[in-house]
């Protein structure tokens, strides 16, 4: 059955697109939190960019965004609580970090939870097979 506006795509692999946008948006914020690290610390870079708030505002709702469609399809579709779940207490983390102040704290959330989240995107795409 192929979805309306998607002539060629049907619900299963929407879904599991979705669940690799997920995982590549948590490996893209990792790279960022690592690049920021190195380029702050070690050589006094890009500080003024890189760690801009907005910066993490604008990836936690993409997550929540791409988490709720995502895993929010996944739940209804094999029925398994788990992935979502995780990914609930993985966004919890993403959201702590901006309650802290920068430094090596908001660091060790932010990684946390993108590591959770991208392991319940892992989580939803294994249930779905």
């Amino acid at each position: 059955m192929c979805l309306p506006g998607f002539p060629f795509a049907t619900r299963s692999v929407l879904r599991r697109r979705l669940d690799q946008v997920g995982l590549g948006l948590a490996g893209l914020c990792a790279l960022h939190c690592i690049a920021t690290l190195v380029l702050v610390s070690a050589l006094g870079l890009g500080g003024h960019f890189l760690m801009d708030e907005q910066i993490h505002r604008i990836g936690l709702v993409l997550a929540l965004g791409v988490a709720a469609l995502a895993l929010g399809w996944g739940l209804r579709r094999h029925r398994r609580r788990l992935p979502f779940v995780v990914a609930l207490a993985g966004l919890a983390l993403m959201a702590g970090a901006l309650m802290v102040p920068h430094g090596p704290r908001e660091f060790a959330l932010t990684l946390a939870g993108v590591g959770i989240v991208g392991a319940a995107h892992w989580l939803n795409l294994r249930a779905g097979r």
